[in-house]
């Protein structure tokens, strides 16, 4: 063991860190492994460097990549798609629709539908904008 040098011990630690971060997409476990190698190249200039180095680089790449990324996530996406893009639309009333049930025209396909306040019906042919969508029932007002 002690004939291994030291680089190649980084590197090793390096892919250790690297099963975590694809089993669980944590990325920070990234970050250490970024760090590791970067501890790797310096390995010749001594325990204490190549720590300091491992040490400050992950906690570098943690406070400027987490940030970041954590931004990124709260981001809504600018395109909707599924039921969240149908949310908004206005549908046509094909059967009575009222707080226990009917049937709607949104997007060119037939849904059940209720209404969101259930004192309120809606008769066929009337405009109504779909508030929700639970299940495959659209909630309208």
């Amino acid at each position: 063991m002690n004939n291994i040098d030291a680089w190649v011990w980084w590197l090793v630690g390096a892919a250790g860190l690297g099963i975590p971060l694809v089993v669980t997409a944590m990325p920070e476990f990234g970050m250490f492994a970024v760090g590791a190698v970067v501890a790797a190249i310096v390995a010749g200039f001594g325990v204490v460097v190549q720590v300091l180095t491992f040490v400050v680089v992950s906690v570098a790449l943690i406070a400027v990549v987490r940030p970041i990324a954590a931004r990124h996530g709260k981001q809504r996406p600018e395109l909707a798609t599924g039921v969240d893009a149908l949310k908004g639309k206005q549908a046509v009333v094909l059967e009575r629709v009222d707080g226990s049930g009917g049937r709607i025209k949104l997007a060119g396909e037939i849904w059940t539908a209720r209404a969101l306040d259930t004192d309120r019906a809606y008769e066929v042919g009337e405009q109504v904008d779909v508030v929700d969508i639970e299940g495959a029932t659209a909630v309208v007002m």
